[in-house]
C-alpha cells in the first residue's frame, strides 16, 4: 500500500512538473521574440525588451540632454541640436542576430533560471555634427564668459580712470572632446561636461588702449573725417601711430622746422629782429615772418633758396617725406621744384589729398619734436647729425618759444591750463592740426593730430576742434591716468574764449578812460 502510495504521488509530481515545464515553455515561447537576460545595447540594458521597447529606451538616453558645466553655471544641450543621430535599427538587427544564434534549449534554461550564460553587448553606433557642437560651445561661451577688461581713459566732467578688471573666458578647444565624449556615455553622471575655463588678467593699459579709444572718438564724432595721429613716449620711445604715414599738407604746422634751421643757421643768439621775427612765426603765425626766416636760413633775400636749404637739411635727418617748395602765399616759380616726390606721396590713393607745394606726415612732424625735446637734454639726432652747429641750449629756446603760442588751442585745451605744451598749430580750408611737446605731470610726449575733410569744401572750426581735443585729452589721461583731466574740452574752450573777450573789453574800457586806443584780438572759434 505504502508502495502505491509512493508512485502515485511521484506521478503527482512529474506531472505537476511536467505541466510546470509546458506552462514555462509557453511562457518562453512567448518572450522568445524578446532579448535575451543581459543583453545591453549601447551601454543601455534591454534584457526582456521588445524591439520596440528597446529602441525607445535607447531614444530616451540619448536623446536626453548633456548638461555643461560653466563655473557655477549649467546648460543643457539638446544632443538633437548638434546633429547627432542614433543608429537604433542597425544596433537592433546586432542583438537580434545574436539572439537567434542561441539554441531553443539552451535560451529556455536562461529563461527558467533567470539569468544567461552569455552576456550580449552592442556597441553604439552613432554620429555628430562637430561643427554643430563647436557652435553650441561658443554660444554658451559668449553668453557666460566674462573676458578681463582693458582699462579706460574716460572723458568728460568728473570721469575718472576705469582699471582693467580680470574676467575668464571658455576654452572651447579644450572643451570640445569632453562635450563629444558625454554624447556617447550611458551613464547620466557621465553626461556632465566641465568646460574649461582660463582665467585672464586684467590687461594693462598701453598704447593699444589709447589707440582704440581716439578711434572710438572718431566713429562717434568723427564720421566722414580722416585721422593722422603719430604720439612718442620721451621716456621710453614707445610710439602710437594712426595714419602716420600718410602725405599730409604741410601747413603752419611745417613752421617748426623753419625754427630748427634758423637756430642751426645762427652764429650765436638771433638779434632783436630775428627774435621778432621767431615770435611772430610761432605765436601769430605769420607766414610773412616765416618767409623773412627763410631769409636768414638761405643768407640772402631768397625764399625759394631757403625753403629749398630746409628740404636738403630735414631730408638730411631722416625726415624724407618733409618739404617745402613753394613758400608762404608764394607762387610757383620756373627755376625752383613746385613740389616733390616723397615715398609718402608716391602711392596711387592720396586720401589726405596734400597740397602740393608744402608736405609732411604726421610721423616726421613728431620725430622733429622729439629730436628738438633730446637735443635740449644734450642727445639725440640734431646733435649727431649737426654737431657744433646746434646746442642744447638754442632747442630748449625753440621749445621755450612755442610754449608762447597760446592760439590754435587744439592740444592746450585737452590738458591742464598749468601744464606746459610747446606746440605749432595750423590749418587750412579742409585740414586741421597741431603738434606739440606736452609736459605733463607724470611725464613729456609728442602728440601730433591733424584732421581732415576729404573731397570737402571747408571743414568747419566747431567740427573739428572738439574732436582734437578729446585726443588731446585722452592722451594726456593715458600718461596720467592717477590724476586724469576731466573737464570737457567744449566747456574749457567756451571758459577761455568768454575770459578772453572779458580782459579784451576790461582792456578796452581802461583805454579809453585813459584816452588811448587799444588793439583788439578777435576771439579765436573756441
Amino acid at each position: 500500500m505504502l508502495k502505491v502510495i509512493q508512485r502515485f504521488l511521484t506521478f503527482i509530481l512529474l506531472a505537476v512538473g511536467l505541466l510546470f515545464l509546458g506552462y514555462q515553455a509557453f511562457l518562453y515561447s512567448l518572450v522568445r521574440e524578446k532579448l535575451p537576460t543581459a543583453t545591453t545595447i549601447a551601454g543601455i540594458d534591454v534584457g526582456g525588451m521588445s524591439r520596440e521597447e528597446a529602441a525607445e529606451a535607447l531614444r530616451t538616453h540619448y536623446w536626453s540632454p548633456i548638461m555643461l558645466q560653466h563655473l557655477e553655471e549649467k546648460v543643457d544641450i539638446n544632443p538633437q541640436d548638434v546633429g547627432f543621430n542614433l543608429d537604433v535599427e542597425a544596433m537592433l538587427d546586432q542583438a537580434e542576430t545574436a539572439r537567434g544564434e542561441v539554441p531553443f534549449l539552451e535560451g529556455f534554461i536562461e529563461f527558467l533560471l533567470n539569468r544567461s550564460f552569455e552576456e550580449s553587448s552592442v556597441p553604439i553606433i552613432a554620429g555628430y555634427d562637430q561643427a554643430a557642437l563647436r557652435t553650441q560651445l561658443e554660444n554658451v561661451a559668449s553668453f557666460l564668459d566674462k573676458p578681463a577688461t582693458a582699462p579706460q581713459l574716460l572723458l568728460g566732467a568728473g570721469s575718472n580712470y576705469q582699471p582693467g578688471e580680470s574676467g575668464y573666458v571658455t576654452d572651447v578647444d579644450a572643451s570640445l572632446p569632453a562635450a563629444e565624449m558625454a554624447l556617447y556615455q550611458a551613464n547620466v553622471e557621465d553626461r556632465q561636461v566641465d568646460l574649461v575655463i582660463e582665467m585672464q588678467e586684467p590687461a594693462d593699459l598701453n598704447m593699444e588702449v589709447l589707440q582704440t579709444q581716439i578711434e572710438q572718438v572718431m566713429a562717434n564724432d568723427g564720421q566722414g573725417l580722416l585721422a593722422s595721429v603719430f604720439i612718442i613716449d620721451l621716456q621710453t620711445g614707445e610710439e602710437l601711430a594712426i595714419n602716420a604715414d600718410a602725405a599730409i599738407s604741410g601747413l603752419s604746422i611745417l613752421k617748426i622746422a623753419i625754427f630748427v634751421e634758423t637756430y642751426r643757421r645762427l652764429n650765436g643768439p638771433p638779434n632783436e629782429y630775428v627774435q621778432g621775427l621767431l615770435y611772430d612765426t610761432a605765436v601769430q603765425s605769420s607766414n610773412f615772418g616765416a618767409n623773412l626766416l627763410l631769409h636768414e636760413i638761405a643768407g640772402e633775400a631768397n625764399t625759394y633758396e631757403g625753403a629749398e636749404q630746409l628740404t636738403e637739411s630735414l631730408h638730411r635727418l631722416g625726415l624724407v617725406n618733409t618739404f617745402m617748395a613753394i613758400p608762404y602765399d608764394a607762387i610757383a616759380v620756373s627755376t625752383r621744384p613746385s613740389t616733390y616726390t616723397t615715398p609718402a606721396n608716391t602711392g596711387a590713393n592720396l586720401t589726405f589729398e596734400p597740397d602740393p607745394a608744402r608736405q609732411t606726415t604726421a610721423e616726421d612732424i613728431g620725430t622733429l619734436l622729439a629730436m628738438i625735446y633730446h637735443c635740449a637734454n644734450g642727445g639725440g639726432a640734431l646733435l649727431a647729425v649737426y654737431p657744433g652747429e646746434l646746442t642744447p641750449q638754442e632747442c630748449q629756446a625753440i621749445i621755450d618759444l612755442m610754449v608762447l603760442n597760446e592760439e590754435g588751442n587744439l592740444i592746450r585745451f585737452g590738458v591742464p591750463e598749468e601744464t606746459a605744451v610747446s606746440h605749432k598749430h595750423g590749418w587750412d580750408e579742409v585740414t586741421h592740426g597741431d603738434a606739440g611737446i606736452v609736459f605733463s605731470q607724470n611725464g613729456d610726449y609728442v602728440l601730433v593730430e591733424y584732421l581732415h575733410f576729404p573731397q570737402g569744401d571747408f571743414l568747419l572750426h566747431d567740427f573739428s576742434f572738439p574732436i582734437l581735443r578729446q585726443f588731446a585729452q585722452l592722451t594726456y589721461n593715458y600718461f596720467n591716468f592717477q590724476d586724469p583731466y576731466t573737464e570737457n574740452v567744449v566747456d574749457r574752450a567756451l571758459r577761455e574764449a568768454a575770459a578772453r573777450e572779458a580782459a579784451a573789453a576790461a582792456a578796452a574800457e581802461e583805454a579809453a578812460e585813459e584816452g588811448t586806443e587799444v588793439e583788439i584780438t578777435p576771439t579765436p572759434a573756441p
